[in-house]
């Protein structure tokens, strides 16, 4: 009796290290897909008054846990019941990543004309507004963490594909919160950041190393969120192409002397600019339809 005891402990402690180990591989194979989070909830989380900026993350976060809850069960019947409707999402989740990655681009080669920034911090809007305003961010935001969700989970599923199911749902649900608690942390840090340095000027009394640390956090707040929006356009385009490489087989044979990541950059740009293109062509018919 005893010795059946043990011998389940162990095999529970093998089970857990090869979770671990496949947890490890496949949170770097999300890799890219946790960068664009990182830099697409940085940016939506900052430009609130200082004292709304938690509040706020933590409405996200809070959002971005009840996508997981809605996405996990899903994905883990597909995974049971129709393993190929896993790649095929797969892929159309790497056209949707490719097509943020070229309107980005496009968004900075060609400035909307008629673009008026909103600034939640500004005096002019009422405390209505304001709040009206934070809805919709946080709204927005959490509709594209749902996007990004789909996405980690279901290429952290393809790693684990052919596994049993229990080995399956430990594994996926490991990144899932890594993926929620981790971007989500650091993206507190960054948003934060401004306030850290006030703070230090000010105990500094505005002079000193404090002053020269305080200063330099708070001017590198918007370039950090700047850097991180041009890695995390980078790395949609790098993991979509990624996808379509590994997942259709014409992608295999194209470019295949070129090096990996330049393949998987260039193949997500083009298809990237063509979701693109035929994104505005129907925008337009519709349009003309309508007018």
């Amino acid at each position: 009796m005893a010795s059946g005891f043990f011998a389940l402990l162990d095999d529970i402690a093998l089970l857990m290290d090869d979770v671990a180990a496949m947890s490890k591989i496949t949170t770097k194979k999300t890799a890219g897909i946790l960068g664009d989070d990182l830099a697409v909830n940085a940016e939506k989380a900052s430009g609130f008054v200082s004292s709304r900026e938690l509040p706020v993350l933590w409405a996200i976060t809070k959002g971005s846990f009840l996508n997981k809850l809605i996405i996990l069960p899903l994905a883990f019947l597909l995974s049971a019941f129709l393993p190929w409707a896993v790649t095929v999402i797969l892929v159309l989740g790497g056209v949707y990543l490719a097509f943020e990655g070229a309107e980005k681009i496009y968004g900075f080669l060609v400035p909307h004309k008629n673009e008026v920034a909103h600034d939640l911090k500004s005096e002019e809007l009422s405390e209505s507004d304001i709040l009206e305003q934070e809805k919709k961010k946080i709204k927005s935001a959490i509709v594209t963490d749902f996007i990004l969700s789909v996405e980690i989970v279901i290429i952290a599923l393809g790693t684990v594909v052919g596994q049993t199911i229990l080995f399956q749902i430990l594994v996926v649900s490991i990144v899932a919160i890594i993926a929620t608690v981790g971007v989500y942390g650091i993206v507190a840090l960054i948003v934060r950041m401004d306030d850290f340095g006030l703070r230090l000027i000010q105990l500094g009394n505005g002079k000193g190393f404090l002053k020269f640390i305080g200063n330099l956090l708070v001017q590198a707040l918007p370039k950090i969120i700047r850097l991180l929006s041009v890695i995390g356009t980078i790395a949609l385009l790098l993991v979509s192409g990624g996808i379509f490489r590994h997942n259709i087989d014409f992608f295999h044979h194209v470019l295949e002397s070129w090096p990996g990541i330049l393949r998987d950059f260039i193949i997500g740009l083009i298809v990237g600019f063509l979701a693109l293109l035929v994104f505005k062509l129907v925008i337009k018919v519709v349009g003309m339809i309508r007018g």
